[in-house]
């Protein structure tokens, strides 16, 4: 069955890198960030591994877990991360999940046979506390995944989980953002007491909330 956007991730147990985990109970109170590999040492995906192991306190600034996952073993993916330690300058601080029967893969949909029957598509899946899927992404083989969208996601999920905004496009933490149309104006003034312009009654632009 295909996963949907506000359905509750799948839990499961697997051996990483990092010992047995049971998922939902490794994510806690915390948002995780799975994302899959098609296998181990390809290029792409060792650019992508250096990235993230790279952004470890942007995401611990955010409450975020990383997870990885690729259908080899534990070993091979320790085998892997000395070429990722030597061509990327830094070595992966988070689990990468096992998955040599596919199990996991399978539960999370990553197998795409028209795309690739052997190996997993390269996945990416935001997970909030509440374990609720919030956000997916698959890639093809050949382009690597932007990890500043995937943060800049973040920021935007959990400023509009706190607050009645939304984000317009290309926004950046740091920029106005847009009150919901369900807010009436005279709700609006008790929660924005900066204020907004009106660019149109169902487009207002106020500062960032959060801000100080």
């Amino acid at each position: 069955m295909a996963l949907h956007l506000g359905d509750t991730a799948p839990d499961f147990e697997a051996v990483t890198t990092q010992g047995r985990i049971h998922f939902h109970e490794w994510i806690g109170d915390s948002w995780a960030v799975l994302f899959s590999h098609p296998k181990d040492f390809t290029p792409v995906c060792t650019t992508e591994l250096g990235e993230v192991a790279r952004l470890r306190r942007e995401f611990a600034e955010r409450s975020v877990k990383a997870i990885g996952l690729s259908i080899d073993s534990v070993d091979s993916h320790k085998d892997w991360a000395k070429d990722i330690a030597e061509t990327q300058g830094t070595t992966p601080n988070f689990p990468i999940i096992a998955d040599p029967d596919r199990k996991i893969a399978k539960l999370y949909d990553m197998m795409h046979p028209a795309h690739d029957e052997v190996y997993t598509v390269r996945t990416v899946f935001i997970i909030d506390p509440n374990k609720k899927i919030r956000l997916m992404l698959t890639y093809p083989q050949t382009t690597g995944r932007n990890f500043a969208e995937i943060l800049r996601v973040i920021d935007s999920m959990q400023l509009t989980d706190r607050f009645s905004v939304a984000t317009p496009v290309n926004w950046t933490h740091g920029q106005d953002v847009i009150i919901v149309p369900s807010l009436s104006d005279a709700e609006a003034k008790q929660k924005f007491p900066k204020g907004w312009k009106a660019l149109k009654p169902y487009l207002r632009l106020t500062p960032p909330p959060d801000a100080s």
